[in-house]
This record gives C-alpha cells, sequence and structure tokens, in this order.
C-alpha cells in the first residue's frame, strides 16, 4: 500500500518524478480558476455588464492573490533547499515564520483595499460601475486571509515533495464554490438572493473551507507531527528576515505584473464595448485555467532547482530545467490546438450570442499564440527562483512591464486597435521573460550567488 505521505524528501531527475509533482500542483491550481470561471458562469447569467465588471474586480482581487504566489514560491524555495539536504528539523521554523508573515501580508491587502482603493481607483473605473465593484471588494478581499494561509501551507507540501495531498482542500474549495455560487446570487433553497455580491460571499466562504480542509489533511495525514509545524506569533529575526528576503522580491514582481494587467483592463474599460470588455475578461480564464499545467511545471521547477542544489548536483539543473520546459510546451501546444479547432465550445460555456463568439475568435487566437511563450518562459523564470536569486525575477519583471505597458498604450489609445492586437502585449511580455531569465541561467553567476542554508 502506498504510504499516505512521501517518506523522502530528495528529488531524482525522471519524467515520473516531474509529473508526480507537476499533476497535483496543476489540480490544485485548477481549483481557483474553476472558481473565477463558475463566477464568470453565473454572472453571465445576469448579463453582459456584470460579466463586464468581474473583469477588473477580479484582475484587482488577483493582484492581492499573487502576492501569496511570491510568498508561496519564496517558501517553497527555502523548504526545498532543506529537503534537498535531507533536514526536516530546519522546515518547522519557515512554515511557522512564514504564516506570520502570510497574516501580516493580508492585513494590509485588506485594510488598503478597504480605505485606499476606492480613491485611486475611482478616477479610472466608470462612475455607473463604481459602487457595485467597490462593494463587491470589500467582501472579496477578506478572503485574502484565509487564501494567504493556503498557498503556505501548499509551499509546504510541495517542497516536501507530499504535493498530491494538495488535491483534497482544493477539490472541498471547487465545490463548495459551486454551491455558494449557485444560493447566493439566485436566492435558491432558503438564502438570500444577493445578485452580483453574492459571487464574492461565494469565494469567501470557499476559501475558509478550503483552508479547514488542508488543516485536516496535515493532521491526520501525519506531516504536523513528523515536521513538527506549529504557530509561532513572534518574530523570529534570522528566520522572518531570510524569508522576506527571498520572498519580497517575488511579491512585488507578481504585484506589479498583476497591477499591470490590471492597468491593461482599464484601459480596456475606457476605449472598448461592454462587449469587448466582456471577451478580455474571458481571455484572462484563457490563461487561468489552461495555463494551469504549464504553471504547475514552472512551480515544480522552482522545487527541482532548489533541491538539486540542497543535493550538490548543479550539474543536474539545466537539464533538469529543459526537460520540464519541454513537457510544460507540449502541454501548451496541445491545449492551443484545442482551443483553436473548437473556439466556439469554449465560448458557449460563457455566452451563446454568435456575434459574441464571432467577436471572440479573433482574440482567443491570438491569447493562445502568448500561451505558448507562457509555458516555456514561466519554467525558466521559476528555476531562478529555485536558485534563490528572485532579485534577477524582479528586473526582468520590471524592464518587461515597461514594454508591455508601452506597448499596450500604443495599440488601445494611440492606434485605437482592435481588442486583439491589444493582446499581443502577452507575446511581446513573455518572450522578454523567457530571454533574460534563460540567459541568466546559462551564466555562471548564480552558482556564485545561492541563497543561504
Amino acid at each position: 500500500m502506498e504510504p499516505i505521505i512521501n517518506p523522502t524528501l530528495k528529488i531524482e531527475v525522471n519524467n515520473r518524478q516531474i509529473l508526480s509533482l507537476a499533476l497535483p500542483i496543476a489540480l490544485a491550481m485548477v481549483v481557483p480558476q474553476i472558481n473565477f470561471i463558475t463566477n464568470n458562469i453565473f454572472l453571465g447569467m445576469l448579463g453582459e455588464r456584470e460579466l463586464g465588471n468581474a473583469g477588473i474586480t477580479g484582475v484587482y482581487y488577483l493582484v492581492f492573490a499573487v502576492m501569496g504566489n511570491g510568498l508561496n514560491n519564496g517558501i517553497q524555495s527555502l523548504v526545498s533547499r532543506q529537503a534537498g539536504q535531507d533536514n526536516p528539523s530546519g522546515i518547522h521554523p519557515i512554515v511557522g515564520q512564514g504564516a506570520l508573515f502570510a497574516v501580516l501580508l493580508a492585513t494590509i491587502g485588506i485594510t488598503f483595499t478597504w480605505f485606499v482603493a476606492p480613491i485611486l481607483l475611482s478616477p479610472f473605473v466608470n462612475k455607473q460601475d463604481f459602487a457595485i465593484e467597490m462593494n463587491f471588494l470589500h467582501i472579496r478581499i477578506v478572503g485574502l486571509l484565509f487564501l494567504y494561509l493556503f498557498q503556505l501551507f501548499n509551499a509546504f507540501l510541495v517542497g516536501t515533495l507530499n504535493a498530491k495531498l494538495l488535491m483534497l482542500g482544493f477539490m472541498v474549495e471547487a465545490l463548495s464554490n459551486i454551491f455558494f455560487d449557485y444560493v447566493l446570487i439566485f436566492g435558491h433553497w432558503g438564502f438570500p438572493q444577493l445578485g452580483f455580491n453574492g459571487a464574492a460571499w461565494a469565494s469567501v466562504l470557499a476559501e475558509g473551507l478550503g483552508l479547514g480542509t488542508i488543516l485536516l489533511v496535515m493532521v491526520f495525514s501525519g506531516l504536523k507531527r513528523r515536521f513538527g509545524i506549529y504557530f509561532n506569533l513572534k518574530i523570529e529575526n534570522k528566520q522572518f528576515l531570510e524569508i522576506v528576503n527571498i520572498s519580497t522580491p517575488l511579491i512585488f514582481q507578481y504585484v506589479i505584473s498583476l497591477s499591470t494587467w490590471l492597468i491593461f483592463f482599464v484601459m480596456i474599460e475606457n476605449a472598448y464595448t461592454v462587449r469587448e470588455k466582456a471577451i478580455s475578461n474571458l481571455m484572462r480564464n484563457v490563461f487561468g485555467l489552461t495555463g494551469v499545467l504549464s504553471w504547475a511545471f514552472a512551480s515544480t521547477t522552482n522545487t527541482v532547482v532548489s533541491n538539486l542544489i540542497g543535493q550538490g548536483k548543479i550539474e543536474q539543473v539545466i537539464p533538469a530545467v529543459w526537460r520540464i520546459a519541454l513537457m510544460s510546451l507540449g502541454y501548451a501546444a496541445f491545449i492551443g490546438v484545442m482551443l483553436n479547432l473548437f473556439p466556439e465550445t469554449f465560448f458557449r460555456l460563457f455566452q451563446t450570442d454568435p456575434a459574441f463568439i464571432a467577436e471572440g475568435i479573433p482574440v482567443l487566437r491570438t491569447v493562445t499564440i502568448g500561451m505558448l511563450t507562457m509555458s516555456l518562459a514561466a519554467v525558466w523564470m521559476n528555476a531562478v527562483v529555485g536558485t534563490g536569486r528572485t532579485k534577477v525575477n524582479l528586473m526582468a519583471e520590471i524592464l518587461s512591464i515597461i514594454i508591455y505597458i508601452g506597448y499596450s498604450w500604443f495599440m488601445v489609445n494611440y492606434l485605437k486597435e482592435s481588442v486583439s492586437l491589444a493582446w499581443f502585449n502577452e507575446l511581446i511580455y513573455w518572450v522578454l521573460i523567457f530571454i533574460i531569465c534563460g540567459s541568466y541561467m546559462y551564466s555562471s553567476h548564480w552558482k556564485k550567488n545561492l541563497i543561504p542554508t
């Protein structure tokens, strides 16, 4: 009988090991995207305006959600390094101090959204929709605390090679989100009819249940006992500063990236029709849902690289990254072909209007090209994370974002081109990330600047 938890902490680089990490991560990552898509499906039943409003609110929340991803990736790299050294006693301080950091980060995000975001966003959001979108965000942002802690424990499970245990928590979250969307948006089974805000409450409740499930998994699987996991509300300077040092550049990187996406959606809101706004919102779902395995391979790369460095197997790093990158590209190519062969099937999940589908297909074709470059670039970007040189990621992000914003503004506001041409910004962005991070990994610099063990 297969053990519930993985007894070994050291990685062997082969397809089976890679897939044993990537597939559970993919299943775990697909659930938040299912939540977004579920919300959009139900909101699409309310109308195109609600679906369009979900675009900006969804991207805003993603900006803060990816701050947790930055912390997640930093924690995962630190845990994987200790795992590669076969040092389980070095893992529990990382998790404990990471939890403290997560709580502080969530508190900042919630406070900012309640008191500062309305002031900053009011000049850029359609006046007719402003109050509706702000009310939604004030509810939705509460889930940030559950989400950050959930992501933290996911990083622990992946770093200790127990990624398969991720699935139960995410399954509970996905099913809960569908249930609460159904009953709260439309007021079924005696629940209040909350309309647009029902989607916000549904996601918050689902995230809370997901966190509770993963905590139970940690206890009943024996992982909490094996690694001595505990919550420590006192800052331990050395460990806390190490987490801050590796995670903060990643947090800024993700915030800059998604904030730029928010800027892009604001450009779309002010330059295009309600229908084009709704189509662009669906393109976010394309990147989210169809890109999950690419991002799972990218997350696996972080663990593999850091674990190999912990084992002292530096010479295996580049071949391992290429192996993962080609697997990621193969998956993205398959998904891209399916979407381009059957685009109507995808769009009919959200809208059955033939005119909506006809306008959306050219945009979908553009976005699938960006997906292919993302599948490669994300792997090499996370390889850099695995080395601990997260400031390189931040510099790559800043340079790529400057060009991304420049292209977006030129196409949307200056030339006033179609929304399809505007979405070529994703291709440009990911090509630059691939070139910068790939070049860095092929240099010798990362070997001389590994994070402290």
